[in-house]
Protein backbone atom coordinates (compact mmCIF):
# COMPACT_ATOMS: atom_id res chain seq x y z
CA UNK A 1 0.00 0.00 0.00
CA UNK A 2 2.84 2.37 0.91
CA UNK A 3 4.64 1.73 -2.37
CA UNK A 4 1.38 2.09 -4.32
CA UNK A 5 0.66 5.47 -2.69
CA UNK A 6 4.18 6.69 -3.38
CA UNK A 7 3.91 5.70 -7.04
CA UNK A 8 0.57 7.48 -7.37
CA UNK A 9 2.06 10.62 -5.86
CA UNK A 10 4.95 10.52 -8.28
CA UNK A 11 2.56 10.17 -11.23
CA UNK A 12 0.57 13.25 -10.14
CA UNK A 13 3.75 15.25 -9.62
CA UNK A 14 5.17 14.23 -13.01
CA UNK A 15 1.90 15.18 -14.73
CA UNK A 16 1.90 18.62 -13.10
CA UNK A 17 5.53 19.28 -14.01
CA UNK A 18 4.83 18.25 -17.61
CA UNK A 19 1.99 20.75 -17.78
CA UNK A 20 4.48 23.48 -16.83
CA UNK A 21 6.59 22.83 -19.90
CA UNK A 22 3.54 22.72 -22.15
CA UNK A 23 1.90 25.90 -20.84
CA UNK A 24 2.10 28.96 -23.06
CA UNK A 25 1.19 31.64 -20.53
CA UNK A 26 2.84 32.74 -17.29
CA UNK A 27 -0.38 32.14 -15.35
CA UNK A 28 -0.61 28.57 -16.63
CA UNK A 29 3.03 27.84 -15.79
CA UNK A 30 2.75 29.30 -12.31
CA UNK A 31 -0.48 27.38 -11.72
CA UNK A 32 1.05 24.09 -12.77
CA UNK A 33 4.19 24.68 -10.71
CA UNK A 34 2.12 25.50 -7.65
CA UNK A 35 0.00 22.41 -8.28
CA UNK A 36 3.14 20.28 -8.40
CA UNK A 37 4.25 21.75 -5.08
CA UNK A 38 0.84 20.98 -3.62
CA UNK A 39 1.02 17.43 -4.92
CA UNK A 40 4.46 16.89 -3.39
CA UNK A 41 3.21 18.18 -0.05
CA UNK A 42 0.22 15.87 -0.20
CA UNK A 43 2.49 12.95 -1.05
CA UNK A 44 4.76 13.70 1.90
CA UNK A 45 1.75 13.90 4.23
CA UNK A 46 0.43 10.61 2.85
CA UNK A 47 3.77 8.82 3.36
CA UNK A 48 3.99 10.07 6.93
CA UNK A 49 0.48 8.84 7.67
CA UNK A 50 1.21 5.46 6.10
CA UNK A 51 4.38 5.04 8.16
CA UNK A 52 2.40 5.67 11.31
CA UNK A 53 -0.09 2.97 10.26
CA UNK A 54 2.49 0.57 8.78
CA UNK A 55 1.81 -1.99 11.49
CA UNK A 56 -1.81 -2.14 10.40
CA UNK A 57 -1.12 -2.04 6.59
CA UNK A 58 -4.51 -0.49 6.14
CA UNK A 59 -3.87 2.97 4.69
CA UNK A 60 -6.98 4.75 3.45
CA UNK A 61 -6.90 5.39 -0.38
CA UNK A 62 -9.79 7.86 -0.10
CA UNK A 63 -7.83 10.06 2.28
CA UNK A 64 -4.82 9.90 -0.01
CA UNK A 65 -6.92 10.92 -3.02
CA UNK A 66 -8.50 13.80 -1.11
CA UNK A 67 -5.07 15.06 -0.08
CA UNK A 68 -3.83 14.95 -3.66
CA UNK A 69 -6.89 16.73 -5.04
CA UNK A 70 -6.67 19.29 -2.28
CA UNK A 71 -3.05 19.99 -3.13
CA UNK A 72 -3.90 20.41 -6.79
CA UNK A 73 -6.81 22.75 -6.05
CA UNK A 74 -4.80 24.94 -3.69
CA UNK A 75 -1.83 24.96 -6.07
CA UNK A 76 -4.04 25.86 -9.06
CA UNK A 77 -5.74 28.70 -7.22
CA UNK A 78 -2.39 29.98 -6.03
CA UNK A 79 -1.03 29.82 -9.58
CA UNK A 80 -3.98 31.81 -10.94
CA UNK A 81 -3.52 34.52 -8.33
CA UNK A 82 0.22 34.64 -8.93
CA UNK A 83 -0.32 34.83 -12.69
CA UNK A 84 -2.89 37.63 -12.38
CA UNK A 85 -0.65 39.52 -9.98
CA UNK A 86 2.28 39.28 -12.39
CA UNK A 87 0.13 40.48 -15.32
CA UNK A 88 -1.05 43.49 -13.32
CA UNK A 89 2.51 44.27 -12.31
CA UNK A 90 3.71 44.17 -15.92
CA UNK A 91 0.90 46.52 -17.04
CA UNK A 92 1.69 48.92 -14.20
CA UNK A 93 5.40 48.90 -15.10
CA UNK A 94 4.57 49.52 -18.78
CA UNK A 95 2.43 52.53 -17.91
CA UNK A 96 5.17 53.87 -15.63
CA UNK A 97 8.29 53.41 -17.76
CA UNK A 98 7.14 53.18 -21.39
CA UNK A 99 5.27 56.30 -22.56
CA UNK A 100 2.33 56.02 -24.91
CA UNK A 101 2.87 56.44 -28.65
CA UNK A 102 2.21 60.03 -29.72
CA UNK A 103 2.46 60.17 -33.47
CA UNK A 104 2.02 62.63 -36.34
CA UNK A 105 1.60 61.87 -40.04
CA UNK A 106 2.58 64.48 -42.62
CA UNK A 107 2.40 64.59 -46.37
CA UNK A 108 1.46 66.91 -49.21
CA UNK A 109 -1.95 66.52 -50.90
CA UNK A 110 -1.95 63.20 -52.76
CA UNK A 111 1.03 61.79 -50.81
CA UNK A 112 -1.04 58.89 -49.49
CA UNK A 113 -1.01 59.72 -45.79
CA UNK A 114 -4.77 59.19 -45.58
CA UNK A 115 -4.52 55.69 -47.04
CA UNK A 116 -1.55 54.72 -44.88
CA UNK A 117 -3.04 56.39 -41.80
CA UNK A 118 -5.91 53.89 -41.75
CA UNK A 119 -3.44 51.02 -41.88
CA UNK A 120 -1.36 52.50 -39.06
CA UNK A 121 -4.48 52.78 -36.88
CA UNK A 122 -5.22 49.09 -37.46
CA UNK A 123 -1.61 48.09 -36.85
CA UNK A 124 -1.10 50.00 -33.59
CA UNK A 125 -4.73 49.87 -32.40
CA UNK A 126 -4.67 53.53 -31.40
CA UNK A 127 -7.05 56.25 -32.65
CA UNK A 128 -6.35 58.80 -35.34
CA UNK A 129 -7.53 62.19 -34.07
CA UNK A 130 -8.76 64.81 -36.52
CA UNK A 131 -8.95 68.38 -35.23
CA UNK A 132 -12.19 68.90 -37.15
CA UNK A 133 -13.82 65.85 -35.58
CA UNK A 134 -12.57 66.80 -32.11
CA UNK A 135 -13.99 70.31 -32.46
CA UNK A 136 -17.40 69.02 -33.49
CA UNK A 137 -17.43 66.44 -30.68
CA UNK A 138 -16.45 69.02 -28.05
CA UNK A 139 -19.16 71.43 -29.24
CA UNK A 140 -21.78 68.66 -29.29
CA UNK A 141 -20.76 67.47 -25.81
CA UNK A 142 -21.02 71.01 -24.42
CA UNK A 143 -17.64 70.92 -22.68
CA UNK A 144 -16.18 74.17 -21.38
CA UNK A 145 -13.67 74.35 -24.19
CA UNK A 146 -16.37 73.26 -26.63
CA UNK A 147 -18.57 76.19 -25.57
CA UNK A 148 -15.71 78.61 -26.26
CA UNK A 149 -15.19 77.08 -29.71
CA UNK A 150 -18.92 77.32 -30.46
CA UNK A 151 -19.00 81.03 -29.60
CA UNK A 152 -16.06 81.75 -31.89
CA UNK A 153 -17.48 79.75 -34.80
CA UNK A 154 -20.95 81.30 -34.36
CA UNK A 155 -19.40 84.76 -34.74
CA UNK A 156 -17.64 83.69 -37.92
CA UNK A 157 -14.18 83.78 -36.38
CA UNK A 158 -11.34 81.26 -36.55
CA UNK A 159 -10.82 78.99 -33.56
CA UNK A 160 -7.58 79.99 -31.81
CA UNK A 161 -4.65 77.66 -31.26
CA UNK A 162 -5.26 77.79 -27.50
CA UNK A 163 -8.78 76.43 -27.94
CA UNK A 164 -7.61 73.67 -30.28
CA UNK A 165 -4.84 72.68 -27.84
CA UNK A 166 -7.41 72.60 -25.03
CA UNK A 167 -9.69 70.33 -27.06
CA UNK A 168 -6.78 67.98 -27.81
CA UNK A 169 -5.80 67.96 -24.11
CA UNK A 170 -9.34 66.86 -23.17
CA UNK A 171 -9.61 64.27 -25.95
CA UNK A 172 -6.38 62.42 -25.18
CA UNK A 173 -7.59 61.73 -21.65
CA UNK A 174 -10.17 59.30 -23.05
CA UNK A 175 -9.62 55.54 -22.49
CA UNK A 176 -9.00 54.80 -26.19
CA UNK A 177 -5.89 57.01 -26.06
CA UNK A 178 -4.37 55.07 -23.16
CA UNK A 179 -1.74 53.43 -25.39
CA UNK A 180 -1.32 56.39 -27.71
CA UNK A 181 -2.85 58.36 -30.58
CA UNK A 182 -2.14 59.77 -34.03
CA UNK A 183 -2.71 63.47 -34.74
CA UNK A 184 -4.26 64.17 -38.15
CA UNK A 185 -4.22 67.72 -39.50
CA UNK A 186 -2.45 69.20 -36.49
CA UNK A 187 -0.11 70.92 -36.02
CA UNK A 188 -0.11 72.89 -39.26
CA UNK A 189 2.32 75.59 -38.18
CA UNK A 190 5.46 75.80 -36.06
CA UNK A 191 3.75 77.86 -33.29
CA UNK A 192 1.07 75.15 -33.05
CA UNK A 193 3.77 72.48 -32.74
CA UNK A 194 5.47 74.36 -29.92
CA UNK A 195 2.13 74.88 -28.14
CA UNK A 196 1.44 71.15 -28.45
CA UNK A 197 4.88 70.33 -27.04
CA UNK A 198 4.23 72.57 -24.03
CA UNK A 199 0.86 70.93 -23.36
CA UNK A 200 2.32 67.42 -23.52
CA UNK A 201 5.29 68.39 -21.34
CA UNK A 202 2.92 69.21 -18.47
CA UNK A 203 2.26 65.46 -18.23
CA UNK A 204 5.89 64.51 -18.82
CA UNK A 205 5.14 63.46 -22.42
CA UNK A 206 6.40 64.38 -25.87
CA UNK A 207 5.85 63.49 -29.52
CA UNK A 208 7.44 60.08 -30.13
CA UNK A 209 7.18 59.64 -33.93
CA UNK A 210 6.68 61.93 -36.91
CA UNK A 211 6.19 60.11 -40.22
CA UNK A 212 6.54 62.19 -43.38
CA UNK A 213 5.52 60.93 -46.83
CA UNK A 214 7.67 62.35 -49.61
CA UNK A 215 6.35 62.28 -53.18
CA UNK A 216 7.64 64.02 -56.31
CA UNK A 217 5.46 66.95 -57.40
CA UNK A 218 4.83 65.45 -60.83
CA UNK A 219 3.50 62.27 -59.20
CA UNK A 220 1.32 64.32 -56.84
CA UNK A 221 -0.18 66.21 -59.78
CA UNK A 222 -0.88 62.94 -61.58
CA UNK A 223 -2.60 61.51 -58.48
CA UNK A 224 -4.60 64.59 -57.51
CA UNK A 225 -5.72 65.77 -60.93
CA UNK A 226 -6.95 62.33 -61.93
CA UNK A 227 -9.10 61.89 -58.83
CA UNK A 228 -12.91 61.70 -59.00
CA UNK A 229 -15.24 61.33 -56.01
CA UNK A 230 -18.71 60.05 -55.19
CA UNK A 231 -20.20 62.72 -52.93
CA UNK A 232 -22.66 60.47 -51.07
CA UNK A 233 -20.28 57.63 -50.13
CA UNK A 234 -16.88 59.30 -50.37
CA UNK A 235 -15.65 56.57 -52.72
CA UNK A 236 -12.65 57.69 -54.70
CA UNK A 237 -11.74 56.84 -58.29
CA UNK A 238 -8.77 57.68 -60.49
CA UNK A 239 -8.73 57.91 -64.27
CA UNK A 240 -5.46 55.96 -64.45
CA UNK A 241 -5.22 53.79 -61.34
CA UNK A 242 -8.85 53.04 -60.43
CA UNK A 243 -11.25 54.21 -63.15
CA UNK A 244 -15.03 53.69 -62.84
CA UNK A 245 -16.45 50.97 -65.08
CA UNK A 246 -18.45 53.49 -67.13
CA UNK A 247 -15.54 55.80 -67.98
CA UNK A 248 -15.04 56.70 -71.63
CA UNK A 249 -12.24 58.86 -73.00
CA UNK A 250 -12.77 61.81 -75.33
CA UNK A 251 -10.69 62.71 -78.40
CA UNK A 252 -8.56 64.98 -76.20
CA UNK A 253 -7.43 62.00 -74.11
CA UNK A 254 -9.43 63.11 -71.08
CA UNK A 255 -12.43 61.32 -69.56
CA UNK A 256 -15.89 62.43 -70.70
CA UNK A 257 -17.51 63.86 -67.52
CA UNK A 258 -20.96 62.39 -68.27
CA UNK A 259 -19.48 58.88 -68.28
CA UNK A 260 -17.92 59.21 -64.84
CA UNK A 261 -20.37 57.34 -62.59
CA UNK A 262 -20.13 55.43 -59.32
CA UNK A 263 -19.76 51.67 -59.85
CA UNK A 264 -22.31 50.83 -57.15
CA UNK A 265 -25.00 53.49 -57.29
CA UNK A 266 -24.53 54.90 -60.77
CA UNK A 267 -24.45 58.42 -59.31
CA UNK A 268 -22.47 61.06 -61.16
CA UNK A 269 -18.94 61.54 -59.88
CA UNK A 270 -17.33 64.92 -59.36
CA UNK A 271 -13.89 66.48 -59.04
CA UNK A 272 -13.02 68.65 -56.06
CA UNK A 273 -12.45 72.30 -57.04
CA UNK A 274 -8.93 72.15 -55.61
CA UNK A 275 -8.00 68.94 -57.46
CA UNK A 276 -6.44 70.90 -60.30
CA UNK A 277 -2.84 71.63 -61.23
CA UNK A 278 -3.24 75.32 -60.37
CA UNK A 279 -4.84 74.67 -56.97
CA UNK A 280 -2.32 71.95 -56.18
CA UNK A 281 0.56 74.35 -56.73
CA UNK A 282 -0.90 76.76 -54.15
CA UNK A 283 -1.52 73.95 -51.68
CA UNK A 284 2.04 72.69 -52.10
CA UNK A 285 3.44 76.19 -51.56
CA UNK A 286 1.44 76.44 -48.33
CA UNK A 287 2.59 72.99 -47.25
CA UNK A 288 6.25 73.78 -47.87
CA UNK A 289 6.10 77.13 -46.08
CA UNK A 290 4.08 76.09 -43.02
CA UNK A 291 4.42 72.34 -42.52
CA UNK A 292 8.00 71.59 -43.52
CA UNK A 293 9.39 73.78 -40.69
CA UNK A 294 7.56 71.47 -38.27
CA UNK A 295 9.64 68.55 -39.56
CA UNK A 296 12.78 70.62 -39.05
CA UNK A 297 11.61 71.36 -35.50
CA UNK A 298 11.34 67.67 -34.58
CA UNK A 299 14.27 66.37 -36.65
CA UNK A 300 16.97 67.04 -33.98
CA UNK A 301 15.09 64.69 -31.64
CA UNK A 302 15.59 61.81 -34.06
CA UNK A 303 11.88 61.08 -34.34
CA UNK A 304 11.21 62.14 -37.95
CA UNK A 305 10.97 59.13 -40.26
CA UNK A 306 10.65 59.75 -43.99
CA UNK A 307 8.82 57.40 -46.33
CA UNK A 308 9.01 57.38 -50.13
CA UNK A 309 5.31 57.63 -50.91
CA UNK A 310 5.83 57.53 -54.66
CA UNK A 311 5.93 53.73 -54.80
CA UNK A 312 2.97 51.34 -54.99
CA UNK A 313 0.76 51.04 -51.94
CA UNK A 314 2.19 47.67 -50.82
CA UNK A 315 5.80 48.82 -50.95
CA UNK A 316 4.94 51.99 -49.06
CA UNK A 317 3.14 50.01 -46.34
CA UNK A 318 6.08 47.65 -45.93
CA UNK A 319 8.33 50.67 -45.37
CA UNK A 320 5.85 52.18 -42.90
CA UNK A 321 5.62 48.92 -40.93
CA UNK A 322 9.39 48.73 -40.70
CA UNK A 323 9.65 52.24 -39.34
CA UNK A 324 6.83 51.68 -36.87
CA UNK A 325 8.49 48.63 -35.37
CA UNK A 326 12.18 49.43 -35.59
CA UNK A 327 12.24 53.21 -35.59
CA UNK A 328 14.63 53.23 -38.54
Amino acid sequence: MLARGSALSRRFASSAVASVSRGSSDGARLGAAAAAAGTAAAAAWSLQQQRERATRCDSDPIALGAALLGGLAVGGAGGYLLGKSKKDAVEAKYETYWPRKIMMVFGAPGAGKGTQGVKIVDELEIPQLSTGDMLREAVAAGTEIGKKAKEVMASGGLVSDDIVIGIIADRIKEPDCKSGFILDGFPRTLPQAKALDAMLAKNGESVSLVMAFDVDQAVLEDRVCGRWMDKASGRSYHVKYAPPKTMKMGPDGKPIPSTMKDDITGNALYQRPDDTAEALKKRLDSYNKQTVPILDHYAPHGIVKRVDGGRNIHEVWADVQGKLSSGN
